[in-house]
């Protein structure tokens, strides 16, 4: 039993539109890519865990959030980090309105006094500009990251200075659409646990890693369902 204080303030990050934008997989692994999708994972976990079975009743709607691969939608989950679901809107604004369009060839090109008036603090800058020369290089393809197991495609992407595994796993939960990552670490997900399972205190990345395990092979609907939980009980502007 986790036991401790559990009143730390907790934000969170990334939101993405409510699009489509599937990647074309050529494994043959289980994606998340429409709506159809989104209500098979929930008929799933309501068969399997009684304590998500009473969200899939309570929650109104559960978004598919799916975004097209590639750097826009990377740079939307590096813009939006540990800032309210308004101030990454602002941010992404103008961004898309001073770097037209979004690509890492335009961004380094823009230069730092057109990074600081879109609102990027000094590490989102390096991070950002670590992913435009990763890409560059040819060490880092965001569509091809899609195509591969989710491990193989984590670890490119943590090879990133700036890149760690959250972000990671949110670009293949909404981009690549894997339907069985679950971003542990994530502090909305750990409050949501805590909170329908009656636990004492936020369990931390691997318990919550061992929690989702009985999840699978739809961890990623479960984590679409607690964020969709979490925002409409705790959360007013949660993202993702």
């Amino acid at each position: 039993m986790l036991r401790g204080a559990n009143g730390s303030h907790l934000w969170h990050t990334f939101g993405p539109n409510e699009t489509s934008g599937p990647c074309r997989t050529m494994d043959t692994r289980r994606t998340i890519d429409t709506h159809d999708d989104i209500a098979a994972g929930l008929h799933y976990l309501a068969r399997t865990d009684t304590a998500l079975a009473r969200l899939v009743d309570a929650i109104d709607h559960v978004p598919l959030r799916r975004t097209p691969p590639g750097f826009a939608s990377l740079a939307g989950i590096i813009v939006s980090q540990q800032v309210s679901k308004q101030s990454a809107a602002a941010i992404t604004g103008r961004m898309v309105r001073l770097v037209d369009p979004l690509t890492p060839e335009n961004y380094l090109a823009a230069g730092e006094a057109a990074w600081k008036e879109i609102g990027l603090s000094r590490p989102k800058q390096r991070t950002m500009s670590a992913i435009c020369e990763a890409i560059g290089a040819g060490t880092l393809d965001l569509d091809g990251l899609c195509t591969i197991d989710a491990a193989d495609a984590i670890a490119t992407m943590t090879g990133v200075k700036g890149i760690g595994p959250w972000t990671a796993e949110v670009y293949l939960l909404f981009a690549a659409g894997h339907s069985d990552i679950f971003p542990a670490g994530d502090l909305a997900l750990q409050a949501a646990a805590a909170s329908i399972y009656g636990l004492d205190a936020r369990p931390d990345d691997k318990a919550l890693r061992t929690m989702a395990e009985s999840w699978s092979p739809w961890r990623g609907v479960a984590a679409r369902l607690l964020w969709a939980w979490y925002g409409q009980t705790i959360g007013k502007a949660v993202l993702p």
